[in-house]
């Protein structure tokens, strides 16, 4: 299922300011291991300083969790890279924020309910490959967050006025 958010149509709503992104566990080994082409527009934001990557400390945990993965830590020292290496980029490269309150969301997967709360907190983008997450993104919507798994990326020069962001179905 892609659900693809387009910037900087899927930031209309926010105004003015970075834009909060919350990262899943999967799209941040995207940006900081594998370097995905897909993950490119969220790279180049974050650049520009369209977009803000804020996270709290049970991601930080998660990730070094899941970098100890034995499917994963033979492919992070393939990419010559260390969990402490990809640890220190995710600590130079998120604000961090505190835990974030309990929302009535409820993710089928608990521990993907950190994600949840701390993008409705800030009213943040958030990507996630995780479909626990994604079902969710109506509900998070009326909360003030913005779910998807792809973000578009089309410089303001040559960006399609379109009135909201919206979520569109992609075939695989």
């Amino acid at each position: 299922m892609k659900i693809v958010l387009r910037w900087p149509q899927c930031n209309a709503v926010h105004g003015a300011g970075p834009r909060p992104l919350v990262l899943d566990t999967n799209m941040v080994l995207d940006l900081l291991v594998f370097d995905d082409p897909a993950i490119a527009p969220v790279r180049a934001l974050l650049a520009e300083r369209a977009l803000h990557w804020i996270a709290d400390a049970a991601q930080r945990v998660e990730l070094e969790r899941v970098l100890a993965y034995p499917q994963i830590a033979p492919r992070v020292a393939f990419y010559g890279l260390s969990t402490a290496s990809v640890l220190a980029a995710f600590d130079a490269g998120v604000a961090y924020q505190s835990e974030a309150p309990a929302i009535r969301v409820v993710c089928k997967d608990p521990d993907d309910q950190h994600f949840l709360a701390l993008a409705v907190q800030h009213q943040a983008l958030l990507l996630s490959k995780d479909k626990a997450v994604l079902v969710q993104r109506k509900r998070l919507a009326l909360l003030g967050a913005t779910v998807g798994n792809l973000l578009l990326w089309a410089p303001a020069a040559a960006a399609v006025p379109t009135p909201v962001c919206s979520a569109q179905g992609l075939a695989a």
